[in-house]
């Protein structure tokens, strides 16, 4: 009966690995999130400048430190937003319609940016980009997991080819809307952003049809309308209290943008926080999983203190390499917006070295505490190493772009060592009855460090960087050696799980 079983799942398979000895329908994925991937990266490698560069120079004329602080709390938002595209996905319209309608409200944010209007355009488009990245990003890899069985072989093998999509759109996204962004002008560059969405929603839609699962049309878990009385009746209830607040910053005069990152930033902190109250005292979890989850307490606070850190890239070391950097190199000219393909570059770099690393270790490998400690020390370090040129040069002179190189080279160890290893023992550690929302939890983690960095971008200037620099790597550094005195401890609460 084995052996049937075995040749029926081994005939499927030869009928269905035309992409790369994967299923058909891995490849319409694979472009849908490379092509989303650029139209992100690529407006956000450009976004910054934009905001604060002056409207002679085709932006709006913003400060810096407003600008820094928008793309933070935009960064958080977007990671908060995919926990609405979870819920739609399961209770209202399945993953293939929730991904298609997040794609267009993606292309229509980016169409949007393309249009000289001014800041309302500005945050029109912010709005509609952060739903519809909410929408389309945690179904997209949802999607990848159903088209393989339990027992398929080829499930790690494609979703590594999954994310190697996700990089190579993130790479090319910053030298192509880069360019035209920094040298021509910005609004081209959001147009090249759209049409990259457009090309990714046209063969999604054409290669869905022919070769995503139905599965995917119809929601896993169907809103009752018992149900959707009490969701819309908490929709109204939330919109209310969030308006009133509103309200009354505008009575005591203290409605600005400022205050309302301010709001959205507690917002950001307080929902992850909410979540784990709602988990830990389920009933619906037994007490070896309530340990687990206490367990994952410690590993989502250090992700979110080296999610805070990384995520600075597209803000901090993006203004550093506009006004410290000196951009003429071994005779190139190289657009600022070109060091945000230095994330994705070295992610494909260091992924097949920490494969075969990681494999080669087997059961001696590290523990995934052990592995976060590790990675904040040198998420720790690769912001130290940036005092460096400030101290030896100045605020005010222009430093080899070498120094930012150096910098993403080192972060990226780090979240070699988190990343990927945080969404493994998420896994692992989430309760039966809460395993989607514990895969939102991670999500949260990117969402509650920038929701902090929206408020700590603030004190970056020319005059405070060296402190900015050692204050944040000294934090981070402080927090894995914490972890690595907690490994122990948690390892127990972890009850079994490595």
């Amino acid at each position: 009966m084995q052996d049937k079983t075995q040749e029926r799942l081994d005939m499927e398979k030869k009928s269905d690995a035309s992409f790369f000895g994967q299923p058909r329908g891995l490849s319409t994925l694979f472009f849908t999130e490379m092509w989303e991937r650029f139209s992100y990266y690529g407006m956000r490698a450009i976004l910054l400048y934009y905001m604060y560069f002056s409207v002679s120079k085709g932006g709006l004329g913003f400060s810096e430190t407003t600008a820094a602080s928008i793309m933070a709390i935009y960064g958080s938002l977007v990671y908060l937003s995919s926990v609405v595209g979870g819920y739609v996905s399961d209770r209202l319209w399945g993953s293939r319609r929730t991904v298609f309608y997040g794609g267009i409200l993606i292309m229509a944010g980016h169409i949007i940016l393309a249009l000289p209007m001014g800041s309302a355009a500005l945050f029109g488009s912010i709005a509609l980009i952060i739903l519809g990245t909410g929408l389309l990003k945690p179904n997209v890899s949802e999607m990848v997991g159903g088209l393989y069985t339990e027992e398929d072989t080829r499930r790690d093998s494609g979703f590594t080819i999954f994310v190697f999509g996700i990089n190579l759109g993130s790479f090319v996204a910053p030298l192509l809307v880069g360019y035209l962004g920094m040298n021509v002008n910005f609004h081209l560059g959001f147009s090249l952003a759209a049409i990259g969405m457009a090309f990714g929603l046209l063969q999604y839609y054409l290669g869905g049809k022919k070769h995503l699962p139905s599965g995917s049309l119809y929601p896993s878990d169907p809103l009752e309308p018992e149900d959707a009385k009490k969701l819309s009746l908490r929709i109204v209830i939330g919109i209310v209290v969030f308006g009133l607040i509103l309200l009354v910053l505008q009575m005591m005069g203290s409605l600005n943008i400022n205050s309302f990152i301010t709001l959205l930033s507690i917002l950001g902190v307080l929902t992850p926080i909410v979540y784990f109250i709602i988990i830990l005292s389920s009933k619906k979890i037994t007490k070896t999983e309530r340990s687990r989850v206490v367990a994952y307490i410690p590993l989502f606070i250090a992700a979110a203190v080296f999610w805070a850190i990384a995520e600075q890239g597209s803000v901090v070391l993006a203004l550093f390499a506009e006004n410290q950097t000196n951009n003429h190199f071994l005779g190139l000219n190289i657009p600022a917006a070109w060091y945000q393909s230095l994330n994705p570059l070295f992610i494909m770099l260091y992924t097949p070295i920490f494969t075969i690393l990681w494999v080669k270790l087997g059961k001696r490998q590290p523990s995934s505490p052990t592995k976060f400690s590790t990675g904040m020390f040198f998420a720790g370090a690769s912001y130290l190493l940036m005092v460096l040129p400030v101290m030896m040069f100045g605020a005010h002179s222009k430093v080899s772009p070498l120094w930012l190189v150096g910098s993403w080279a080192i972060i990226e160890i780090a979240e070699m060592l988190i990343s990927p290893v945080g969404l493994s023992v998420t896994t692992k550690l989430a309760p039966k009855a809460f395993e989607s929302q514990m895969m939102s939890m991670w999500f949260l983690a990117n969402a509650a460090g920038q929701a902090v960095n929206s408020q700590i971008v603030r004190f970056f200037t020319p005059e405070n960087e060296i402190a900015y620099f050692t204050i944040i790597g000294l934090v981070a550094i402080a927090a894995g050696i914490v972890l690595a005195l907690m490994v122990k401890p948690v390892k127990r609460l972890m009850e079994g799980v490595n």
